[in-house]
């Protein structure tokens, strides 16, 4: 740890509000600005607010290039006194939301937009893979090692050697979320999902098979950073932010990744919101792949590291189960449009605890965990964070 870090503080009067999905797609010929411009579009519409009264833009995306969202404030005509870019592929999100978050304590900004989109071109999955990062460059790409899927099958024969988990233990995620997302009427897909299917479902990278990956393809999602009074005067449902957490090459000296950065913070993270992990009632987790999932089971504190599979086979992972998880279906059902997979989990949690889900409403759900992941280099994901919501009155 730092020498000199200072201590966490909680968040004095943040509201989060205005959740927008924008349906995705398998496949677009649009552009990522495009898609971004009706997420906002449709925030500014929910929000009963002009464009110009946006005065903080924070925008993440794989596909913008060669525009940032500096390059987005023309096309759109915004004229923002607080402005960020995030490159943090799945952890995006959190971050968005927590640089936001102090932005609006400061005073920097009043009303945040925050938005993650991509494109989804025939071609655009090849090359960003192609260009994902030096390591992909020099030491995947050119041997045929195309994505995260061998990646993640190191990581995931590794985790199941280790502490004796079984494909099923993974088949239970998917099977839970599939059925989650089967109440969602933007899910990509729309099918029953057994364990018979998911057993005999083709491999991928071995030990990881088809149901274990997220489907490419294009969105949006985007939520609105203010303080409460501004939401209050806006009649706007919203919810309060607790605590955050974000870490960047958490742990790099062991030697295969079984373990995220939520590990080295989540104790602060539940000191500062006042509360524990039995507090939480809904929990939405980065999804690219279950073992990813298992893994943060494990590192907020849900159960000690080794015991995912146990968890998950002791629990209902369904929005009516006794433990709801990626209650929207999350990006193994959902889909994962780019970087807006990464504010999928918050954009759910945002309307479970305002009692306003698309998918089947978790019953009396008040406070949420929301986790992201991101940026594999090679071997291993770079970026974590974490948030804890609450709706407002509980």
């Amino acid at each position: 740890m730092a020498k000199y870090g200072s201590p966490r503080r909680g968040y004095r009067d943040v509201a989060v509000a205005v959740p927008v999905s924008i349906p995705y797609e398998r496949y677009s010929i649009e552009t990522a600005h495009w898609w971004i411009a009706r997420a906002l579009e449709k925030l500014v519409e929910g929000a009963g607010i002009e464009s110009g009264d946006i005065d903080g833009l924070s925008i993440a995306s794989f596909t913008l290039a060669p525009d940032t969202a500096v390059g987005l404030t023309q096309h759109f005509g915004l004229s923002p006194r607080w402005l960020d870019n995030i490159p943090m592929g799945g952890a995006s999100g959190v971050v968005a939301l927590r640089r936001a978050a102090r932005a609006v304590e400061a005073g920097d900004a009043s009303i945040v937009a925050c938005i993650g989109g991509d494109a989804n071109q025939v071609d655009s999955f090849r090359r960003l893979l192609s260009s994902f990062s030096r390591f992909a460059q020099d030491a995947s790409y050119p041997y045929g090692y195309g994505g995260p899927n061998g990646s993640f099958a190191l990581i995931t024969d590794y985790y199941m050697r280790q502490y004796g988990v079984k494909r099923e233990d993974f088949g239970r995620i998917c099977i839970a979320q599939r059925e989650n997302a089967l109440t969602y009427p933007n899910a990509v897909m729309k099918k029953p999902l057994d364990m018979e299917t998911y057993m005999a479902a083709r491999p991928v990278a071995d030990p990881i098979h088809l149901f274990d990956c997220v489907m490419p393809c294009a969105g949006a999602e985007g939520f609105m950073v203010t303080t409460p009074d501004i939401a209050r005067d806006l009649g706007l449902a919203h919810a309060n932010l607790l605590s955050t957490i974000e870490r960047h090459n958490a742990f790099p000296d062991d030697p295969i990744q079984v373990r995220g950065g939520w590990a080295m913070d989540v104790d602060e993270l539940y000191a500062v919101a006042g509360l524990g992990s039995d507090s939480i009632d809904v929990l939405e987790t980065y999804d690219d792949y279950p073992v990813i999932v298992m893994m943060q089971f494990e590192d907020l504190g849900f159960c000690a590291k080794g015991e995912g599979a146990e968890f998950v086979r002791q629990h209902d992972l369904t929005n009516t189960g006794s433990f709801p998880h990626n209650t929207s279906g999350g990006q193994l059902s959902a889909g994962q449009a780019g970087a807006a997979g990464g504010h999928l989990g918050l954009v759910e949690a945002i309307r479970q605890i305002t009692g306003r889900s698309l998918s089947r409403q978790v019953p009396d759900a008040r406070t949420a965990l929301v986790s992201g992941f991101g940026m594999i280099n090679y071997d291993r994901g770079l970026c974590s964070g974490a948030a804890i919501l609450q709706g407002e009155g509980a």
